[in-house]
């Protein structure tokens, strides 16, 4: 194969890094981070509203991120705010995509499981995203159920081994984040140095709680993925909606539901103050 010889093929990979570099310290790409950090707060503090109120019982509902994006289409003025959540959600899962593939951002660098976890959110916020497009256009609410989804992937050759991946990897998600609240780590994301003492203990705290709730959520899905699987039961898999319903149908439901949905509503309000302090 011939190649240019005015640029040649290490030429081009060479001015591909160097782009790539520009984009992960550009000014622009750390506002996109911090709108998309907002919009998840956002997403999760409807989630965590609607539950909690689920659990005193004066209404409310178990719904996921979709129902939460529906949810907030529904207020006045609802199509312009969830233009402003789809810009944000677009933000956060570009940031996250290009420092999957840079392995850094203007003020941090990545480990390789860094990088793996970015590359994750990056996919699913972008999925969110386009959830949030749909809605707009009015092709919302035509998403499979977690339920006829693992029916249908069930139904494919080694299906069951997938789903119980799946699962597993809910699970470790899950024992992720929970291990990054308990241990405090994702303190090392945030520019603490700015902080007050009282802010930082404040952020500490809410940081925690939110975590260690969104990964029981988490477990919760993953084990319903790997009970569909070892039982070959589509019916047995939740998505964030029916893990929620879980607790609410569980022994103490109502007390369990309502510390969970206090903690989603936690993670909302962590995910805010993180748009403010995160290292981007």
């Amino acid at each position: 194969m011939s190649t240019n010889p005015i640029t040649g093929p290490g030429d081009v990979s060479a001015k591909a890094r160097r782009g790539g570099e520009e984009l992960a310290g550009a000014e622009a790409l750390g506002w996109l981070a911090r709108a998309g950090l907002l919009a998840r707060g956002a997403v999760y503090f409807v989630i965590g509203l609607l539950a909690l109120e689920l659990a005193l019982g004066i209404g409310g509902k178990a719904t996921d991120q979709e129902g939460a994006m529906k949810a907030i289409a529904a207020q006045p003025f609802g199509k312009v705010l969830l233009v402003l959540l789809a810009i944000g959600l677009a933000g956060y899962a570009l940031w996250r995509l290009i420092r999957a593939a840079v392995g850094h951002g203007a003020e941090q660098t990545d480990s390789a499981g860094d990088r793996i976890a970015a590359l994750a959110s990056g996919i699913a916020y972008g999925l969110f995203c386009v959830l949030a497009v749909g809605i707009l256009v009015g092709s919302g609410g035509s998403s499979s159920s977690a339920k006829e989804t693992t029916g249908g992937v069930l139904a494919w050759s080694g299906g069951t081994v997938l789903v119980a991946i799946a699962g597993l990897a809910f699970i470790g998600v899950a024992l992720f984040q929970a291990y990054r609240g308990i241990a405090k780590k994702f303190l090392e994301d945030a520019n603490t140095s700015e902080m007050s003492p009282s802010v930082r203990k404040a952020y500490t705290s809410i940081g925690v709680f939110g975590l260690v709730s969104r990964s029981v959520v988490f477990a919760l899905v993953g084990y319903g993925l790997i009970k569909a699987a070892l039982e070959y039961d589509p019916k047995e898999a939740v998505g964030l909606d029916g893990a929620l319903r879980q607790l609410a149908d569980s022994s103490f439901g109502p007390l369990l539901l309502g510390i969970i949905a206090a903690g989603l509503i936690g993670f909302a309000i962590y995910s805010v103050a993180d748009a403010r302090y995160r290292k981007v």
